[in-house]
């Protein structure tokens, strides 16, 4: 402050020009934009914790308006060691909203394997991979990516008890499907299959596990600090427990996922993250880090789909929006994200704490989208 009243003092002995008003409108504008910016934050964080609150539900939610992410959590992660929602401790489990991710790594070795002898496209038979696999000659990886494969073979999130490879896992669920009647291919089941097995594919084409690809593709691209597959979560970090909540006690019947579920899910469910890294991978999945946007646009808009549903997410309002959600079989979680494709507006929600209704979830979620930009998302 000194410094500046000689400077000011100094030019006027020198009978400079000094434009006073502009230095001090200048000062107001900045201070002004700084505390309307503070202020919104406050007013998203304080809403986004009321919203949560009045739904009964728990968790972490990253909102973001107009190309910027802020991130408000509620409640306890785990509520025995009072360790809260948004710790940096915690890593959350994505679902099925890490399906995108598989499909997106697909999209990158439909790229690199061009012209070459393992060359492929959403149109080819998984014969190739999977010979022995019941109507696998009729199946195209476009119609596991779309879950159109006619698969109905079920039972991939009921606990086996037993820690599964990746291989062994693999192996599982072709047998289940041989095991099963295969329905039309053509037609929509929501399928884990379908993308466990695409997981199967990402192996055989690389000669790397899943897990490695995961690792190279998507964490070291993204420079992900705190985004791992289960079996890689290191003990500085814990996963969340997920409770029970009908509108009464809260922390009810807790539970989490298990390392022998998670071992079940490769590339379907084993993935566990923040939800300001999840955004991260969201930004990357258009603007040339995983894929640019004509790769997105083709991996969500392939041959095969006959819903909104292609290569992991749901495309809705023309193509405005993408939302995919997520919950693991046995447990109170509830993952769900809506964004507009630019990734400009929306929100990533991570909650360990519902009622185990994924419209109720969602509700929250909308309204919060609703405080973000009024009538420009879906409520489901």
């Amino acid at each position: 402050m000194k410094n500046k009243l000689f400077t000011l003092t100094a030019a006027l002995m020198l009978g400079l020009t000094v434009p006073v008003a502009t230095i001090s409108i200048s000062s107001q504008t900045t201070q002004a934009a700084t505390t309307s910016s503070t202020s919104s934050k406050n007013d998203m964080y304080t809403f986004i914790r009321s919203t949560l609150a009045k739904h009964h539900v728990r968790g972490s939610v990253v909102a973001v308006k107009d190309g910027k992410p802020q991130q408000s959590s509620y409640g306890y992660a785990w509520y025995g060691k009072r360790i809260g929602n948004g710790s940096s401790k915690v890593v959350y489990p994505t679902g099925s909203t890490q399906k995108v991710i598989t499909g997106a790594m697909i999209v990158q070795l439909m790229n690199e394997k061009k012209n070459t002898k393992q060359s492929f496209s959403q149109n080819t038979k998984i014969s190739r991979w999977y010979p022995y696999l019941r109507n696998a000659k009729n199946i195209s990886v476009g119609n596991l990516l779309t879950h159109t494969s006619g698969i109905t073979a079920s039972d991939t999130e009921i606990d086996r008890g037993y820690n599964y490879s990746e291989a062994n896992a693999i192996n599982w669920v072709v047998n289940n499907v041989n095991a099963h009647t295969a329905g039309k291919v053509g037609s929509y089941f929501y399928n884990n299959t379908n993308y466990i097995l695409l997981a199967g594919i990402i192996r055989q084409l690389t000669g790397k596990s899943y897990e490695s690809n995961f690792n190279s593709r998507i964490v070291k691209k993204l420079g992900l600090k705190n985004t791992y597959l289960y079996q890689d979560i290191p003990s500085k970090k814990t996963d969340p427990i997920s409770y029970y909540c009908n509108g009464g006690r809260n922390y009810q019947n807790p539970n989490y996922v298990r390392r022998t579920l998670a071992s079940q899910l490769p590339g379907a469910g084993n993935m566990f993250t923040t939800p300001i890294e999840y955004y991260k991978i969201q930004v990357g999945l258009s603007n040339g880090q995983i894929l640019n946007k004509d790769d997105f646009n083709y991996l969500t808009h392939l041959k095969s789909r006959v819903t909104d549903y292609s290569g992991g997410v749901y495309i809705k309002k023309n193509g405005t929006l993408k939302a995919a959600y997520g919950n693991l079989h046995g447990t109170h979680f509830g993952m769900w994200f809506q964004l507009t494709t630019d990734n400009q507006n929306g929100i990533v929600m991570f909650l360990n704490q519902t009622n185990d209704n994924e419209n109720d979830e969602k509700a929250a979620g909308y309204d919060i989208l609703q405080h973000i930009k009024k009538n420009t998302f879906t409520r489901k």
